[in-house]
């Protein structure tokens, strides 16, 4: 394959949802052996965090499951990675309305709710845990590991990808 998968995931700050996902998706390209395949990044629709590493709190409840997002920095999402990204993946309904705004007919990307394939968790969006306390921050690792695992499965499938076996 010569063209790598970009998959981006979007939330209002960059610094608790988003990066989670960034994190734990790229360990899970990784374990799979598709990290020179599949590109992944984060941002946020808000700009008030950029340059920034991930709340203390989210690093803190994604080291606690096993993985690292200190090398993160927040940035904000901008139109041109609609053309640039295949996959862009909001974290809530709110975040997604912001993408579709930019969206034209002529987008590349797959524009969507990051928790569109595991309606089973009960769950359309990533709940927002900053003003809450760490439980909150637990929750997004538990929900962003189901979803990551179901988009790395979906793309595995839609785009043929071998999958390297330890």
């Amino acid at each position: 394959m010569s063209k790598k998968i970009k998959v981006l995931f979007v939330c209002l700050g960059n610094i608790c949802r988003s990066p989670t996902a960034d994190g734990i998706f790229r360990q899970l390209v990784a374990n799979a052996g598709l990290q020179e395949v599949i590109q992944v990044d984060s941002a946020g629709t808000g700009d008030w965090h950029i340059g920034k590493a991930p709340d203390a709190r989210t690093q803190a409840a994604a080291k606690k499951a096993g993985y690292d997002l200190s090398h993160l920095r927040a940035r904000q999402v901008k139109p041109q990675d609609l053309q640039t990204f295949d996959y862009v993946l909001a974290m809530d309904e709110a975040n997604l309305a912001h993408l579709r705004a930019w969206q034209q007919a002529q987008t590349y990307a797959h524009v969507d709710l990051f928790l569109s394939l595991v309606p089973e968790t009960g769950y359309q969006a990533v709940p927002d845990p900053y003003y809450g306390g760490p439980q909150g921050f637990d929750q997004v690792v538990r929900l962003v590991e189901i979803g990551s695992q179901a988009w790395l499965t979906y793309l595995i499938k839609q785009h043929k990808l071998p999958v390297k076996t330890p």
